[in-house]
């Protein structure tokens, strides 16, 4: 009989899943894989980070649930680990342990009024409009005049993008239904995309960009001296830079050659500016930018330096989105500065141990590399974690739980009276949410609490 092994996942998003189909594409081995989520729905990101009116970029939850019909895949949702289950029974239970629990915070800009009411992160606005259960009791003042999204790339490309869109543009999505009656009443009249560099240096996608030409009552607005671009980022854009730059750069063209009209809405692009101050009595009235401008450094790149100019501007709702950062686990060793699990080709090593590898545990995605690249990057990243793993097993001579013969975990989520949640609990919540978008023209209506979750699948069952 061939060896068995059992392998643990941690988190359910898309380098969870990539792990465990390519865990499932071996043939040399008997592989049982069993995730754990500590939300009662899977999909991580898929579900709580892609922006609603994205659906296109959601069905790769499609290839993930033919992952989970895999006879020995098992779900645990509604279980927490460092809460619910510990590294010690995972390692009791399993042969290795793959961590895929990507990269939940997010980065602070460091400057005063930061934390003034009315200063929020992407990240808490992204998962609060997609019905996250931490996120939905969240409040957003949107009877601001003027929004700020400090960062550049495609998720505050999102929040702008949200903001900007009609009631009846948001309606035929996935949005929560409070975040959509939040919206219905918004006041915002102008928002503002903040870059700290150039527009060749910006991280949006032409796709991302191009979507703001499309909504039906916001204008976008490039003013036309911002693509006067200084020499080196010329240089870069005719030499070295990638096709997205370049027609990043033609749609912005195209975006600053239009006359604005008398829309309801406004989305400003504004590059090569950094937020020094954020300010107001109680909560935010102003922001204070610096200009920029751009410095060669030693190996080629290109650094935002400011300069002596800023500008004050009247702003009652500020994001930043400067990006994600990972957050420890315990019992494993972690990477304060980049917010990731040390680790060599996924295999986790103690730094404070001499490097020393752990021949068990493992890590994936975010948590693994950083947040960085799309879904997709997800998959090979996983790929090589799984095949690194497999690797040790054989080099190591390590012995297979035989015929999968360790204890199960099933026993002991029981005695703790944990109510976990099955692929199959999983279903029931999905047949009862896109049943009730299917009544209002919609792919779903989300249910945002984990009470209602649990609450729909004892009732289904």
């Amino acid at each position: 009989m061939n060896q068995c092994w059992k392998i643990a996942v941690i988190g359910s998003g898309p380098a969870g899943f990539y792990a465990a189909g390519e865990l499932f594409r071996q043939q040399s081995w008997e592989i049982k894989v069993d995730m754990f989520e500590r939300l009662p729905t899977p999909f991580g990101l898929v579900r709580g980070g892609v922006a609603p009116d994205h659906q296109k970029i959601k069905s790769v939850q499609k290839i993930y649930s033919r992952i989970a019909e895999n006879e020995n895949f098992r779900f645990f949702g509604n279980v927490e680990f460092g809460r619910d289950i510990f590294q010690a029974d995972l390692l009791e239970h399993y042969d290795a342990v793959i961590y895929s629990v990507g990269s939940h915070a997010d980065r602070a800009l460091g400057i005063p009024g930061e934390n003034l009411s009315g200063s929020h992160s992407a990240t808490e606005f992204v998962a609060w409009y997609n019905g996250h259960p931490d996120f939905c009791d969240y409040k957003f003042d949107l009877s601001a005049k003027n929004a700020f999204v400090i960062g550049i790339g495609n998720v505050a490309l999102d929040v702008a993008r949200i903001l900007a869109k009609t009631p009846e543009e948001l309606a035929e999505t996935d949005i929560a239904d409070y975040a959509l009656d939040a919206l219905r009443a918004s006041q915002l009249e102008d928002i503002w995309l903040v870059g700290r560099r150039g527009p060749v240096q910006a991280a949006f996608s032409p796709a991302e960009l191009r979507e703001f030409m499309e909504l039906a009552e916001a204008d976008v607005v490039v003013e036309q001296n911002v693509l006067e671009l200084d020499a080196e980022s010329q240089q870069i854009l005719e030499t070295d830079a990638s096709n997205d730059t370049k027609k990043n750069i033609e749609i912005l063209k195209q975006i600053s050659l239009r006359d604005v009209s008398a829309k309801k809405r406004r989305v400003h692009f504004l590059f090569l500016s950094s937020p020094v101050e954020i300010s107001g009595n109680d909560k935010v009235e102003k922001i204070s930018l610096v200009r920029n401008q751009l410095l060669k450094r030693e190996d080629g790149s290109l650094a935002a330096q400011p300069t002596e100019k800023i500008n004050e501007a009247a702003a009652e709702l500020v994001f930043r989105s400067i990006g994600y950062h990972g957050q420890p686990l315990p019992d494993l060793p972690f990477d304060q500065k980049s917010g990731t699990i040390p680790n060599e080709c996924g295999q986790v090593k103690d730094q404070e141990n001499g490097n020393k590898l752990r021949n068990r545990e493992y890590v994936a995605g975010w948590i693994k590399r950083g947040p960085s690249g799309v879904i997709g990057t997800n998959k090979q990243d996983a790929v090589e974690t799984v095949h690194r793993m497999l690797e040790t097993f054989l080099n190591e001579k390590m012995e297979a739980g035989k015929n999968c013969a360790n204890p199960d975990i099933v026993a002991l989520l029981e005695n703790r009276k944990l109510e976990y949640v099955s692929f199959a609990d999983w279903k029931l919540i999905d047949v009862h949410e896109t049943e009730a978008g299917q009544k209002q023209g919609r792919p779903r209506v989300k249910l945002t609490s984990i009470a209602e979750m649990l609450s729909v699948i004892r009732q289904k069952k």
